[in-house]
């Protein structure tokens, strides 16, 4: 791959839910552009993936050792709502009405793609939760599909032994199948204030 729009193509191809043809679309729009345009893109992707770390607390983007919501005294330290991605966690952000911490999986227990409990941030919330006795509840809000159901039940067997934490999930109003970060937010806001405690 000599050639700079192949190179381009192949990356671009590599992102989620891009394929070959939307992958040549992209690398074409971006060749229609003024020069600056595509300066100014590398430049942005450049300083994303130099600059932005994982809060070494929760596991969410970051541009110092904790993130913003981590070191805010104003959150309520003695709750934890665990979900899989940041996507998810900046849907419930949008909804204004959690005021918990955070704690990001970065994905979902799924065997057939050989994603098992050690690819997850899984270890690093048990960890957490033996350094902070004070924390009293977590709110297990994994996606209501096959996988995030599993990961919920995975994790509120783990759970058990922390007999003074207050295990939930959200209730129902995310649809089965359906993903938190596409939900509106009074979706989200009802789902959390309905959520259950695992039994």
């Amino acid at each position: 791959m000599s050639n700079p729009i192949e190179k381009l193509v192949h990356e671009l191809s590599k992102l989620p839910s891009v394929g070959e043809k939307t992958a040549l679309r992209l690398a074409l729009h971006i060749l229609r552009q003024p020069i600056d345009y595509g300066r100014a893109l590398a430049k942005a992707v450049n300083e994303t993936v130099e600059q932005i770390c994982f809060c070494e607390n929760c596991y969410n983007l970051s541009l110092e050792k904790l993130c913003k919501i981590c070191c805010k005294p104003s959150r309520v330290q003695e709750m934890i709502c665990v979900v899989e991605d940041i996507a998810d966690l900046l849907a419930i952000e949008r909804t204004h009405h959690f005021s918990g911490q955070y704690h990001v999986l970065h994905g979902a227990l799924s065997p057939i793609d050989g994603i098992g409990p050690e690819e997850l941030k899984i270890k690093e919330l048990l960890v957490r939760l033996q350094k902070h006795p004070e924390i009293q509840e977590i709110i297990i809000a994994t996606n209501p599909n096959v996988n995030g159901e599993a990961t919920a039940l995975y994790l509120s067997k783990l759970l058990k032994p922390f007999d003074h934490i207050k295990v939930t999930k959200l209730a129902s109003g995310i649809p089965v199948g359906g993903h938190i970060e596409y939900l509106d937010p009074n979706t989200i806001t009802q789902a959390l204030e309905r959520r259950l405690e695992f039994v």
